[in-house]
């Protein structure tokens, strides 16, 4: 009696029915979860760490301003040299320069040749016989290529009022700058206040200029800001939090992300992103509902309950049935059913789902 009543049969099936169940769940919610113990970490989580353009925005943002700095060069002439040298680009930013381009003035672009992509930085190209640079003011100042004062308070205007410049120069010399605008998703104020609720602090690491970023902080009420981040610089921060014990799950989209996306102890990928990033992530969110980020933290942390309770009682039962072996008040064959009762019980429980089909909205 003791033998059959002492098998941990529902013990080792209290965990992978109640994580299988969990990621059936997330994939009705529009999540892709790689890895079942992605759930579990992510239940532990105390900082969400976001990018900002395709992830709190639509990234899709669209020039708002062509600036060109040299009299020789019109600003209709700079936005192509720039549409053309981004047409090869994988970030939000250079397929937006390139869409918009071709939308507004529907003129065929140059073909970019020598076409190099700097990580957190932006693009070199040589188009028409010009070699071209585009990307943030760091990418200029690597070729030592000066910002000259009058360009940079016309861009600190548009920074300001939360747009993202992108500078541009022309064989070594400083030619102008893009201002381009992105529209914030309607549900990422109310996601990230959910979060706060579930006391989760958000941060957002981005490769924006400093006022850019806050800008958009301000408005989406995230208190902790990193800008002009390059891809190791989000990595660093994902490190720094680690180092002192907090766990950290990092949301982003892009080629830029996917180092902070592997080291977080939770990686969540926009599925409109880079494939890239998509490919390193945990999980992956198809769902164009911010608000379904709140529900699989609820989920995760739905999941570690039942996964707690599902041990609490099997050790309990077990215990239980020992206690009636030993004094003889069971038998082998009542032993047996009852042993088998309780791991078809917790099988049947763990596959029941964790949460509702939706998340309720109504404290949005």
């Amino acid at each position: 009696t003791i033998l059959v009543v002492f098998c941990p049969c529902a013990l080792v099936l209290a965990t992978p029915t109640a994580i299988m169940a969990a990621i059936g769940n997330a994939t009705k919610h529009g999540f892709l979860v790689r890895e079942g113990d992605a759930l579990e970490r992510l239940a532990a989580v105390k900082k969400i760490a976001f990018d900002k353009t395709g992830t709190l925005t639509y990234g899709t943002p669209k020039v708002v301003l062509v600036h060109s700095a040299l009299p020789s060069l019109s600003d209709n002439e700079l936005y192509r040299l720039c549409a053309a040298a981004e047409r090869y680009s994988e970030h939000p930013l250079g397929k937006a320069i390139t869409r918009c381009c071709q939308q507004e003035t529907g003129e065929t672009l140059g073909e970019a040749e020598n076409f190099q992509m700097v990580p957190g930085r932006g693009v070199s190209a040589c188009v028409d016989g010009k070699t071209l640079l585009a990307g943030n003011a760091e990418l200029l100042a690597e070729h030592h290529i000066a910002i000259p004062e009058e360009a940079a308070k016309a861009a600190v205007v548009q920074l300001s009022q939360g747009c993202t410049v992108t500078y541009a120069a022309v064989d070594g010399v400083f030619a102008g700058f893009l201002a381009l605008s992105d529209t914030i998703r309607e549900d990422s104020a109310g996601m990230i206040d959910q979060l706060s609720a579930l006391q989760i602090q958000p941060v957002l690491l981005t490769g924006d200029h400093l006022n850019a970023a806050a800008a958009i902080a301000a408005q989406l009420h995230i208190g902790e800001v990193h800008a002009n981040c390059l891809p190791e610089d989000k990595l660093a921060h994902i490190r720094a939090y680690q180092a002192t014990g907090d766990k950290v799950c990092m949301i982003g989209d892009g080629v830029n992300d996917t180092p902070a996306l592997s080291e977080a102890d939770a990686g969540i990928a926009i599925n409109t992103g880079a494939a890239i990033a998509r490919e390193i992530a945990d999980i992956t969110i198809s769902s164009q509902d911010l608000f379904e980020l709140v529900t699989l933290r609820r989920l995760s942390e739905a999941l570690m309950g039942r996964i707690d309770r599902n041990y609490r009682f099997i050790v309990s039962f077990n215990l239980m049935l020992i206690i009636l072996g030993v004094t003889g008040v069971i038998q082998p064959t009542l032993s047996a059913l009852l042993h088998n009762m309780s791991t078809l019980g917790i099988s049947l429980r763990s596959m029941t789902n964790l949460l509702p089909e939706k998340t309720e909205q109504s404290n949005a």
